[in-house]
This record gives structure tokens, sequence and C-alpha cells, in this order.
């Protein structure tokens, strides 16, 4: 049975107006990325902290659309305890469905909200900006940066 799309409209209102993990830390041992949009308001900061081959947790902060926030409150929930390997799997998933291309809903769990983003390539930014972020930072650890 589909789902109604107001459920996932409430999901997405639901994490921008009450944002996960939306504070950032002066602890150094997190890294760190600046992201800012040229077609949007994003203008965000994701931190991440990465222990033993672990995702421990993430974080952000800043101005951002409501695609923007949303989407980086989950993926601060979803990543947060899965190993690098996990945690990769499930941003090349993600990026997979934003892009219109097959994905493993179950991966995604409630990340799935998103999957009508593909049929919006203006919001396409947006919606990856704070996973964009990780992987960069997930680069770096896995380069020993």
């Amino acid at each position: 049975m589909p789902i109604d799309p107001s459920y996932f409209r409430d999901i997405i209102m639901d994490n921008y107006s009450y944002p996960h993990n939306k504070e950032l830390t002066e602890d150094e041992s997190y890294r760190s990325r600046h992201m800012a949009s040229d077609s949007c308001i994003d203008d965000i900061t994701v931190q991440a902290k990465f222990k033993d081959g672990k995702v421990e947790d993430i974080r952000f902060d800043g101005k951002a659309c409501t695609i923007s926030t949303a989407s980086t409150s989950i993926l601060s929930e979803l990543l947060r305890g899965k190993t690098i390997e996990e945690a990769q799997n499930i941003i090349d998933n993600y990026n997979h469905m934003i892009h219109g291309e097959p994905f493993d809903e179950d991966v995604l769990e409630e990340a799935v909200v998103f999957e009508g983003v593909a049929k919006q390539p203006n919001r396409i930014g947006c919606a990856t900006i704070g996973w964009r972020a990780v992987q960069e930072m997930i680069d770096d650890e896995e380069a020993g940066k």
C-alpha cells in the first residue's frame, strides 16, 4: 500500500521545526565542514566524530531551508553508531535515491521521505548538503587526514 505523501511532509516538517543534533560543539576531536549553497539560503557547518571505525556523533548548525535542515537532522540520527562502512552504504543509497536511481529503502529508514527530491532537480543541493559534508569527512577519516 502506498504511503500518504502528507506523512512524508509531516516527517520533514517535524525535522525542520525540531531538528535533531542542531548544535555545534567546541570539542576538537570532531571533524568539521562548512557548506554553503549558491542557489539557496543554505549555509551550515556539519561536525562528525569518528571513533574506532564508527560514526560516534554528527551535529550541525547554521541557516538552511526546510529540506536541508530536515535531511541533515535525519542524517545525524541515521548515521550515529554506524560503522564507517555502514554509513557509506547509507550515503550511497541516499545519493542513488536523490538522483532517481535504484536504492535500498530499508537502509535509508526515515530518509526515504526525500525520494521525491529526484523529481525536483533544484532541490537536490538542499537535500544533499549535509550528506556531502559527512562524505567529505568520511573520505578524510579513511585517508588518515
